[in-house]
């Protein structure tokens, strides 16, 4: 023992920590014939960690590398008591397999504090004798008196080849970023602290000791008494040491972090930055001075956006110390949270990898700042410079020529909206747009003279009750408007003070339309005046004389474009008004057909178009459906419809087929003018057969839609548009169940600039299945509101006129006809007599029997006389009563004035007497003579001609017709 005490003593002082704590574990296990030893430092946790260890195998000091303080373990209990502690060799389990070892521990210490433990494995012999205690404690004497002499680490004086020594600037820097949990002992690293220590993924444990493993001998316990003291004190951790590289060699390290604690100050974690550093202190002293005190805010950060350095200016501004903002995450701080997406622009920067300079402001203060953003490999270098000064004066200058700049185009602008615009409302909306803006106003009045008024004819920001006040003072002479008329200058007021002054009979209206602030401006024409154009504040305001010189140049502008705008306003009224009165103004409301239609013209600046729609009321049950669309905008297509209309009212009383009606329309578009491009489509209902027969030239399809949903385009033949097609027409014979829609349209309704007509039809047949499934169809003004809503919104509003009529058809039911043949013969008279007598008495209508008989007996002995057979009677009993009597002659009665001592001729004229409507038609087999007559008057009471009232008391019987004896004339006188 004596032997190696006197060896260990001649050891020079000067040795490296590591080289102390190596010969001292040699020497006490050589003594004690022990298996080997090991030295734990305490750490900066409640943790003993292992800085050297002989006589081991690689693998066993891993699972001594950290121990807790507050453990049963044997380092720890001597830690804890301060004294010598001997471990017996476990009975069963031993520290790690196949070994069974007794653990002799002393600890050590240093400054008067102890700072590890020294332990030696000593095998399964048993417990030191108490000289061998006595030369463990020996041993651990000379380690704590080398450990105080050992050196310090420092780094050492590089120099180039050629004697320079290395600088280094701050994008040099390999940084790297660690993040240390104090209690759980986990260590992070960064990708570039991984790199730098050249530790491999796989052999990483995510622990302390990976860190320790590397460190090199001599530095390991100094760094840990340096963490240990910076979390002690609450300071700032900074160490200097060298860790080993993949080649086997150290290089220089720094680190700096700072550790957190919890409420009760327990510490929690160390995070910092590591980076390799290899200048002279002297060259990174003076250089961090320099950045210290430069009056400009400089920082760097890493990769991750921590920060690594701050200048004195950087801690006023952003109001912490060096100390605390070391580590923080650049965003974190509330400084940088309050800076407008610096955050964005920062990253952005970084991402590009080039220097970028951008301006932003600091909250509060309103000052600006230039931000120069400089990357580097591993971190970045951000500047800040004061250019508030700088930058108000460059934005003031700027300014001045922008308003110079934005007066012109203003002008240009409004010139081009001006020329635009067509209708006087068009003036007031471009004036809105593109005046009130730049001048901050919120109020605008354009008012023209109308007889002795000045009404308004366009408002922007007053309610509606300041309007009806002002109109109705539009004959005071003492409102400021006429006041500019009467001078033809312009009044600026920029107070309600002012105001009163101006017109102090009106003093009320700058509280009640909430304004200070007013430019009256005479609109004048070719020396005329016709208006003012008002503009407002709702704040006092005084212009400037370059405002007011740009508002007087703008009021001129406003008044040629308002007056041609006016002129346009009446005849553009004029034209609308013209084709209302060429529409119908109300559709009938027959038994055969309810109907329900919509005109809407085309966008805003189009002139009237020459689309229409009819529903023409025919004999016997039978309706006319018809519309049509003349191409083109204007007074003369307007016209055309208005004439063709007239013509198909015209040609359809006369009871004409479709195709006929057609072929007519052909010639009159023909014998118009070239230019005249007219479609149609004309359909015939009738209700006691259930058919509808149609025909249409250049026309779309109608949509016909079943009782059960079922929407159906007929196929009908594509004939050219009227005035260039060649009759005949086709025509189509549908079946109509009772109960189904006819929709009939005009192309602008299902064609678009972005649409085509197929598509239109496709939307329209989706609309009406919906409409079925939601019952709108059950109304058919809500039916035509959402077809024209969902056909012409959006992107295809109505570009051309569009004309939708909606027919629900009804039919005439099997009960209320009745219809018979007659022989052609005399008696057939007496016949149908007995016919009316018996129908009109099943269907309750027995006060309409006299008149009836009269009326079949005439159309029928007519018949007999003059045309041929066969003869059938027919009664129809609808919302009137019909009586209609066939033949096989194309001859037409017509109504003749009788001389007093003419035998004949007065029939007809005793038909028109009884009746309120007669006719007649021809039928595919001969003609139809057809009579109508109301069932109930206004009273309830039947309602019949005065002129037959004088007939009736006269026997049915005493008419009947003898043909071989009698006229019928002759009887009746």
């Amino acid at each position: 023992m004596h032997a190696r005490l006197a060896l260990l003593s001649a050891v020079s002082p000067g040795l490296p920590e590591s080289e102390v704590f190596r010969l001292g574990l040699h020497h006490a296990a050589g003594e004690l014939c022990a298996l080997g030893g090991m030295v734990h430092l305490c750490g900066p946790t409640s943790a003993l960690c292992l800085v050297s260890a002989v006589g081991l195998p690689p693998g066993i000091p891993r699972s001594w590398g950290l121990i807790d303080q507050e453990s049963q373990v044997a380092p720890a209990r001597a830690l804890r008591q301060g004294s010598a502690v001997w471990m017996p060799p476990p009975a069963a389990e031993a520290p790690w397999p196949g070994t069974r070892t007794g653990l002799a521990v002393l600890p050590v210490s240093a400054g008067g504090r102890i700072m590890g433990t020294l332990t030696v494995l000593t095998g399964d012999r048993g417990e030191p004798t108490p000289q061998e205690w006595d030369f463990l404690r020996s041993v651990v004497a000379w380690t704590e008196e080398r450990i105080v002499q050992a050196p310090k680490v420092t780094i050492p004086a590089a120099t180039e080849p050629d004697g320079e020594r290395p600088q280094q600037t701050v994008g040099d820097l390999r940084v790297g970023w660690w993040d240390w949990n104090l209690q759980t002992e986990e260590l992070i690293w960064d990708a570039a602290v991984m790199e730098f220590y050249g530790t491999k993924p796989a052999d990483y444990t995510g622990t302390i000791q990976d860190w320790m493993q590397i460190l090199h001998p001599d530095d390991l316990a100094p760094t840990l008494t340096e963490a240990q003291r910076a979390i002690r004190e609450h300071s700032v951790y900074e160490a200097t040491y060298r860790v080993r590289r993949l080649d086997g060699t150290y290089g220089w390290s720094r680190a700096r972090g700072k550790p957190t604690y919890d409420d009760q100050g327990v510490p929690l974690r160390m995070v910092g930055v590591r980076w390799e550093s290899s200048e002279w202190p002297s060259a990174r002293d003076a250089l961090s001075r320099a950045l210290r005190h430069m009056s400009d805010i400089f920082l760097t950060v890493d990769a991750e956006w921590r920060i690594i350095f701050v200048n004195r200016e950087a801690e006023r501004t952003l109001g912490s110390s060096q100390e605390e903002l070391f580590g923080r995450v650049l965003w974190d701080l509330p400084a940088a949270q309050r800076i407008p997406d610096l955050e964005r622009r920062c990253r952005r920067a970084a991402a590009e990898e080039t220097p970028a300079s951008f301006d932003v402001g600091i909250p509060d203060t309103g000052r600006r700042y230039q931000l120069r953003l400089v990357p580097g490999p591993v971190g970045r270098a951000i500047y800040l410079a004061d250019v508030t000064e700088k930058r108000r004066m460059q934005e003031e200058r700027e300014a001045a020529e922008r308003a110079a700049a934005e007066r012109a185009a203003q002008v240009a602008e409004l010139t081009a909206a001006l020329a635009k615009a067509t209708t006087s409302q068009d003036v007031v909306d471009a004036v809105a747009q593109r005046v009130l803006p730049p001048f901050d106003a919120v109020g605008l009045v354009v008012q023209a003279i109308e007889g002795n008024q000045l009404l308004a004819i366009g408002v922007v920001g007053y309610a509606d009750d300041f309007l009806g006040l002002l109109n109705s003072r539009s004959t005071a002479a003492t409102l400021p408007g006429w006041s500019v008329i009467a001078s033809g200058e312009p009044a600026f007021l920029s107070s309600p003070e002012e105001y009163a002054a101006y017109a102090p009979d009106h003093a009320d209206l700058p509280g009640i339309g909430h304004k200070q602030a007013w430019a009256f401006m005479p609109l004048t024409v070719s020396d005329h005046t016709f208006g003012v154009c008002a503009v407002s504040w709702d704040r006092p305001r005084r212009l400037t004389a370059d405002e007011r010189s740009l508002l007087t140049t703008i009021s001129a502008l406003v008044a040629q474009a308002l007056e041609r705008a006016r002129l346009y306003d009446a005849e553009h009224s004029r034209s609308r008004e013209l084709q209302r009165s060429l529409l119908p103004r109300g559709l009938p409301d027959l038994p055969a057909c309810a109907a329900a239609a919509r005109y809407l013209p085309a966008g805003q600046g189009m002139d009237v178009g020459g689309d229409w729609y009819d529903v023409i009321p025919l004999s016997s049950g039978r309706v006319a459906l018809v519309v049509g669309d003349v191409m083109g905008h204007g007074l003369p297509e307007a016209a055309t419809m208005g004439r063709l209309r007239t013509a198909v009212h015209t040609l359809a009383d006369l009871e004409l087929p479709p195709d006929e009606i057609m072929g007519h329309l052909n010639d009159i578009v023909g014998d118009m003018s070239e230019d005249s491009y007219v479609t149609c489509l004309y359909a015939l209902y009738d209700s006691t057969t259930q058919v509808c027969s149609l025909a249409r030239a250049g026309h779309p399809p109608p949509a016909l839609v079943h009782p059960d949903g079922t929407v159906h385009f007929p196929e009908l033949a594509t004939d050219p548009p009227l005035g260039a097609a060649k009759p005949p027409f086709e025509t189509v014979e549908l079946a109509v169940p009772d109960g189904s829609l006819l929709v009939l349209y005009t192309d602008g309704l299902v064609e678009s600039a972005k649409r085509e007509v197929d598509e239109g039809m496709s939307a329209l047949a989706r609309l009406l299945c919906a409409a079925h499934e939601e019952g709108v169809d059950l109304d058919l003004e809500t039916l035509c509101d959402t077809l024209t809503a969902g056909l012409l919104s959006g992107e295809h509003q109505a570009a051309d006129d569009a004309a939708l009529l909606v027919a629900r058809l009804h039919a005439l039911t099997e009960d209320r006809m009745a219809s018979w043949p007659l022989a052609d013969d005399p008696k057939a008279a007496g016949l149908a007599r007995r016919h009316v007598r018996e129908q009109l008495s099943v269907w309750g209508l027995d006060e309409l029997t006299p008149t009836t008989e009269l009326l079949a007996s005439e159309m029928v002995g007519n018949v007999v006389r003059h045309a041929k057979g066969p003869v059938g009677l027919r009664l129809l009993h609808d919302a009137r009563l019909i009586c209609e009597v066939f033949d096989g002659s194309l001859t037409m009665p017509r109504i003749r004035r009788a001389t007093d001592t003419d035998e004949g001729g007065r029939g007809l004229q005793l038909i028109t007497a009884l009746c309120q409507r007669w006719g007649a038609r021809y039928t595919p087999h001969g003609k139809c003579i057809w009579t109508e007559q109301t069932l109930l008057g206004p009273d309830g009471r039947l309602d019949r001609p005065s002129d037959a009232q004088d007939l009736l008391f006269l026997n049915a019987e005493d008419f009947a017709v003898d043909l071989d004896a009698l006229s019928f004339e002759r009887r009746a006188q």
